[in-house]
């Protein structure tokens, strides 16, 4: 017997639908080709004056429908997103076109919306910054100048341990595997300090989670515990006194340093000072030569022992000086104060570590 469906049965068409938060729910029509104010009012929206719709379509990118316009639900992806607003902002998230009706969005939105991968994590691209990494609690101004570019890559985070730079896919990593990635011997007895830019130094352990999205990480910095057969190790010489704003920035770099009297001449020796990214080491010990006027006469030039050099090989000019010191051979660095006005050593102002900044400029344009 052939069943026959009732004559007022009426079809129904199911629609998802969400506002600003994208949280879609579903709401059912009789009407198969409504117009973009019904679908707003089925949605429950009373206000359709000022209303956005965007229809999300399955690749992800959003359409703009009119509040007159019919939509054919036959043929359409029957998701919308419908907000009050009196215009809508455009971005890009991987290419993609997006059009969104509210001047702010948040990480979270960007990538449903760009149907981002959890893997993958969500940058905002910059001309004048390095991209920005988006958490999904981020803010962004769409009516910013330009339109807003967005691209999903592999997450990856950054740490220097001791001068090697290593790569994370996670954004928390412990010490331990921190220094197993940079092939240290997790064994040996270290002493483990942790710098981030603008705070004191910390010691941790290698059970300790560093957490790579804090801003200004900088690095782990690893000392060797001089300790030898249960005995303490050799002093740090004090043959002579530095300015208390000099001792206190050389306490907060967690290396070793000294002030030694050689030969009639006055040395700060600090050991295993980092040196950046692009040499075949990753620190170096530096020696400034301190004049007995100084802080009245000016510090001049750098040392170091080992002698650096470049990973890719090239030259580095103006390091012929040679001074030993205790015994050790270390090459000098004939970097100087400018001529020009404002250069100059300043009394009252210059200091060593200011003439620690000139080391760290001189060392860093090398690699550039």
């Amino acid at each position: 017997m052939q069943n026959f469906e009732p004559l007022n049965k009426v079809p129904r068409y199911a629609v998802e639908v969400a506002g600003a938060t994208i949280e879609f729910t579903t709401v059912q029509l009789a009407d198969g080709t409504p117009t973009g104010r019904q679908l707003a009012l089925a949605a429950g929206l009373r206000n359709t004056d000022d209303i956005v719709i965007l229809e999300m379509l399955p690749d992800g990118q959003l359409e703009d429908v009119r509040p007159d316009e019919v939509v054919n639900l036959q043929d359409s992806s029957r998701k919308f997103i419908l907000v009050n607003s009196d215009r809508s902002y455009n971005c890009f998230v991987d290419g993609a076109r997006l059009s969104w009706p509210v001047r702010l969005i948040s990480g979270a939105q960007l990538r449903k919306l760009g149907n981002v991968p959890s893997h993958l994590a969500l940058y905002q691209e910059l001309t004048s910054a390095p991209d920005k990494l988006l958490e999904v609690t981020d803010l962004v101004d769409l009516d910013s100048a330009g339109v807003e570019r967005f691209v999903s890559r592999p997450a990856s985070w950054q740490l220097n341990v001791q001068g090697v730079v290593i790569n994370s896919e996670s954004p928390t990593i412990s010490v331990r595997d921190a220094l197993i990635t940079a092939k240290f011997d997790v064994t040996q007895g270290w002493q483990i300090f942790l710098k981030v830019v603008d705070k004191p130094k910390k010691q941790v352990d290698l059970d300790t989670i560093v957490d790579l999205r804090e801003p200004g990480i900088e690095k782990l910095r690893l000392t060797p515990k001089e300790v030898i057969n249960g005995e303490a190790g050799p002093a740090e010489r004090r043959d002579f006194a530095l300015l208390d704003v000099d001792e206190d920035h050389l306490d907060s770099l967690s290396a070793r340093w000294e002030t030694v009297l050689d030969s009639g001449r006055r040395w700060l020796i600090i050991d295993s000072y980092d040196v950046p990214y692009g040499y075949t080491s990753g620190s170096t010990r530096l020696a400034l030569e301190i004049p007995p006027t100084y802080p009245g006469a000016q510090i001049d030039m750098f040392y170091v022992y080992p002698p650096l050099a470049l990973s890719d090989g090239r030259e580095i000019l103006a390091t012929q000086v040679r001074a030993t010191i205790q015994g050790i051979e270390f090459h000098g660095w004939s970097r100087h104060r400018g001529p020009s006005p404002g250069s100059e050593w300043k009394i009252g102002v210059d200091n060593v570590v200011t003439h620690l900044a000139l080391v760290e400029s001189a060392l860093q344009k090398e690699v550039e």
